[in-house]
């Protein structure tokens, strides 16, 4: 029997449950004592039922715990250092082998006549080793400190600059031309005139 983990994919039970289990691992670093589902699917972008189903299965395993009620919620049964990577995924998609004469969880014969010289079986057990080698020394704590680290620095967008438009020089206003008014001696003498003249 083959692990779900077909050509060494994780199914996406699988990841949702460990991106699940960071996202409270990040809640329980920052202290927030519960986190709501919804929430969680929200944040995750995690379809609600399938999540619920996800949380259930980790929390009869041990990994998590529920609180009802209106203020209730999920966190961690545990600390994150005491989670494996391997125990989630083999929790979820079952055993890592990637073929069953392999496993030490689901182990079956082979149908091969030597198992001891079989080219598939040797490379297999390379794969393997390696795959258990990460994943069963992985931590969720580690996976959450990488998680933060990179969230410290987010991507900045840079906005286009705008254009610095130059103010236009005002226009000069033409000053107005003094009223020149006649001078007294003017006056006079228009005064005189018209007299005469009369």
């Amino acid at each position: 029997m083959l692990t779900r983990l077909v050509g060494m994919k994780l199914s996406k039970r699988g990841e949702y449950a460990l991106r699940a289990l960071i996202d409270l691992g990040r809640a329980s670093h920052w202290k927030q004592p519960l986190v709501q589902i919804a929430d969680l699917a929200e944040r995750e972008n995690l379809p609600l039922k399938f999540l619920e189903q996800i949380l259930m299965q980790l929390k009869e395993a041990g990994l998590v715990e529920s609180k009802r009620g209106k203020f209730g919620g999920y966190l961690l049964a545990m600390p994150a250092s005491a989670i494996k990577f391997g125990r989630v995924i083999r929790l979820i998609d079952g055993p890592l082998a990637p073929v069953s004469c392999l496993s030490g969880t689901a182990y079956e014969p082979c149908t091969c006549p030597d198992p001891e010289r079989c080219g598939l079986r040797l490379v297999m057990r390379e794969v393997h080793s390696s795959l258990t080698g990460v994943l069963d020394r992985v931590t969720l704590a580690d996976a959450v400190r990488r998680s933060l680290r990179s969230r410290k620095k987010p991507a900045i967008k840079k906005r286009p600059k705008k254009p610095i438009l130059k103010a236009k020089p005002a226009r000069k206003s033409r000053a107005a031309k003094p009223i020149s008014r006649p001078s007294l001696k003017t006056r006079t003498k228009q005064t005189r005139r018209r007299g005469s003249s009369d």
